[in-house]
């Protein structure tokens, strides 16, 4: 991770870790560097980025920041308006952008925000550009052989423009729509958007594939994104789908590139439960390529060992949808995600997408013309604690000596039916302790004594 771009962008308290300094001077580099990469190709038309953002008030901030950024640069900058991650991975891939620029601060509460950055295939933007918009911004740039303390501005008929571009989210919705493989008639279906970017799009997806749909959490105001509703606040789903007897339940997060899933009943079914119904299902029809499914090391146990049972393979990474990406790129696989909701349908996208994750789950349903429970049912879920303490110094916390030796214990007196993880949060101050044991009490001991030395040695705020 560099010093202001950790796994899912730039991400911070607005106007105060993330500045729209920051977010005008990631602009005008983006704007020289890839204006200055066409004109090394030989082309004269200016860099081409696209933006869309989240529904947090400092979005809009951001985006003029952005904006005027790329186009002081001699770029044009197309607005997408509010819109979802995937939907700017997927137009910058499809419509040939220099790049793209997502403005949210995904799961996290309204007054944090983020820029994340999407190489011209819609993958997350390479480290080794990340690397020169933080030497930029620390003032340290060197490009093309060239030390540059600051870049020059575009003048006259080469200042960029701004385009309203609207209808690349709307081809976006149509593509999502196109995926859809069955009719969702007679289907009630809950849908959560977490007042966030899915709240103009998802309900219109499943109503065009036939849906009942039932929305909550589908009016922001700029302060609510994430506040007790959508994927990390998903109770108020289970409620909602047990109360209006729905078939299943969506909740997405603020920026919608996740998904988690609630069945007939009420219960959640995460990451890891999509991950093994889908597997089982490409399975079956023989479109699993490379028979693996790639995961992170927070998965779940119970997901190995049901993956085992299926004689289906799997691969771990580091936490973060663009390290699983990146594994599925280079080994052809073509299903892989987080027990977060981050799923990963390679033939589809190339980032993780709630709204299609859900539309997949919802395949399976039509095509096995059983229910989410049904299909979960097989995965039997590792009881699993995960705690988060806010520390001081992340590293210094996790590799302490005394700490290491906790988790070594555990994992011992564990065996083969549990493990223990402490790892640094990708985007917050935080250390995560994780643990998977036989029952809850042991996960509870075990996370409270870790805790505890984090604590006693003086780590914790």
């Amino acid at each position: 991770m560099g010093k202001y771009f950790g796994t899912d962008g730039f991400r911070g308290e607005a106007n105060k870790t993330l500045t729209v300094d920051h977010a005008f001077k990631v602009g005008r580099f983006l704007g020289y560097y890839y204006g200055e990469l066409r004109r090394r190709r030989g082309k004269a038309d200016p860099a081409r980025i696209v933006i869309g953002k989240d529904t947090r008030r400092s979005s809009y901030m951001y985006e003029y920041a952005l904006a005027a950024g790329l186009c002081a640069s001699g770029a044009d900058a197309y607005i997408l308006h509010v819109t979802t991650t995937p939907s700017v991975s997927y137009v910058t891939r499809v419509d040939d952008f220099d790049c793209g620029i997502m403005i949210s601060a995904s799961h996290n509460p309204y007054y944090d925000n983020g820029i994340k950055l999407i190489g011209n295939t819609g993958e997350k933007m390479d480290e080794q550009t990340i690397g020169l918009v933080e030497d930029y911004l620390d003032g340290n740039l060197e490009l093309f052989g060239e030390r540059m303390a600051e870049l020059p501005y575009a003048q006259r008929d080469k200042i960029g423009k701004t385009v309203d571009y609207a209808s690349g989210r709307n081809r976006y919705i149509a593509y999502l729509i196109s995926i859809g493989m069955y009719s969702f008639q007679g289907k009630n279906v809950g849908l959560d958007c977490a007042n966030g970017s899915a709240w103009n799009i998802a309900k219109c997806v499943f109503e065009a594939l036939g849906a009942k749909v039932t929305v909550i959490n589908a009016e922001p105001d700029g302060f609510n994104v994430n506040e007790n509703a959508g994927s990390t606040h998903i109770e108020g789903l289970c409620k909602l789908v047990k109360e209006k007897g729905l078939d299943v339940g969506f909740a997405y997060d603020g920026d919608a590139d996740r998904c988690l899933c609630v069945d007939e009943n009420g219960n959640v079914v995460n990451g890891d439960g999509i991950l093994y119904i889908y597997a089982k299902y490409m399975k079956e029809r023989g479109k699993l390529v490379t028979n693996t499914v790639v995961t992170t090391v927070m998965s779940n146990l119970g997901l190995y060992k049901a993956l085992d049972e299926l004689g289906i393979g799997y691969a771990k990474t580091a936490v973060g949808d663009k390290y699983v990406y990146e594994y599925m790129q280079q080994h052809g696989c073509r299903l892989g995600g987080e027990q977060s909701g981050h799923v990963i349908f390679s033939k589809y996208a190339t980032t993780g997408d709630g709204i299609l994750t859900s539309l997949k789950i919802m395949e399976v349903m039509m095509a096995r013309k059983a229910t989410l429970s049904q299909l979960a049912a097989p995965m039997k879920v590792y009881p699993q604690v995960v705690r988060n303490v806010r520390v001081r110094d992340k590293a210094a916390a996790q590799a302490d000596g005394d700490v290491q030796a906790a988790v070594r214990a555990a994992e011992t007196a564990l065996g083969d039916d549990g493990r223990v993880l402490v790892r640094e949060s990708g985007t917050e101050p935080l250390v995560r302790i994780m643990v998977e044991a036989r029952t809850a009490r042991q996960c509870e001991e075990i996370a409270s004594g870790i805790e505890e030395i984090i604590r006693r040695k003086g780590y914790a705020v």
